[in-house]
């Protein structure tokens, strides 16, 4: 994702180390028998009603209030999901450790939208090829997420799309240290999501989603992205 105007972690901030409690209550865990291409594609229908996560909804209400006396940067990332040997994947890259800003975090990729985007969909694409070399016709797009505010300043669209299984990686190795996939069915069980409560030094409250996954730490927009997928494709098992 192209670089933030501001540092999103107070410096000092250990995002890791803060306390946590299992973020499942009343909550189900989506059977890995169920998660099919049907059923993903089921909960991209027009007609689906469903409701995005309580806390990013909070969270985004509170910076829109915010953002109306400041300005934000227009951005969209794409969430790639892959389907292999009757396994859905979610694809995810570790950022470089060489950047500046969120040196090392995990993230989907994407970016800020430019002048010659067509729409923020173009930019997710586009972004998409630049990080990972995938090309837009490699990608079919399944739709788009809640929008939300994220605290670096972005306005994030969040778009869902299916890759080939069958498309060659290549990473921008300036901005992409790796990339990495998780199964979709651990993402899809509350169980493995956290949330995190902590006093940041500047003395704000803080509260925050992660999924920590064989050493990978996601957390923040990445893991409100996860968050919102989980309820929207919940809604067609409960429908």
């Amino acid at each position: 994702m192209t670089e933030p105007l501001r540092k999103p972690i107070t410096p000092g901030f250990d995002v890791q180390a803060q306390k946590w409690t299992v973020a499942n209550e009343n909550l189900h865990a989506i059977s890995p028998s169920m998660l099919t291409v049907a059923l993903i594609e089921r909960a991209f229908d027009h007609g689906l009603v469903w409701s995005a996560d309580a806390l990013v909804h909070q969270w985004n209400e509170a910076k829109i209030i915010q953002y109306q006396s400041e300005s934000y940067i227009d951005s969209a990332v794409l969430m790639p999901l892959v389907k292999r040997d009757d396994e859905i994947f979610v694809l995810l890259t570790k950022r470089s450790e060489k950047l500046y800003h969120h040196p090392g975090q995990i993230s989907f990729p994407g970016g800020r939208v430019e002048e010659d985007d067509i729409n923020p969909q173009h930019t997710a694409l586009r972004e998409t090829f630049e990080e990972i070399g995938v090309p837009t016709q490699a990608v079919t797009m399944l739709g788009q997420l809640p929008e939300f505010y994220t605290g670096t300043g972005f306005l994030l669209r969040p778009y869902v799309g299916w890759l080939s299984n069958t498309v060659e990686i290549k990473t921008d190795q300036v901005e992409v240290a790796e990339v990495f996939q998780v199964p979709l069915a651990f993402l899809m069980d509350p169980a493995n999501h956290r949330l995190h409560h902590a006093i940041a030094p500047d003395g704000n409250e803080r509260y925050y989603y992660s999924m920590p996954w064989n050493g990978y730490f996601i957390w923040g927009a990445t893991a409100n992205v996860i968050r919102n997928f989980y309820h929207r494709v919940l809604a067609v098992v409960q429908a």
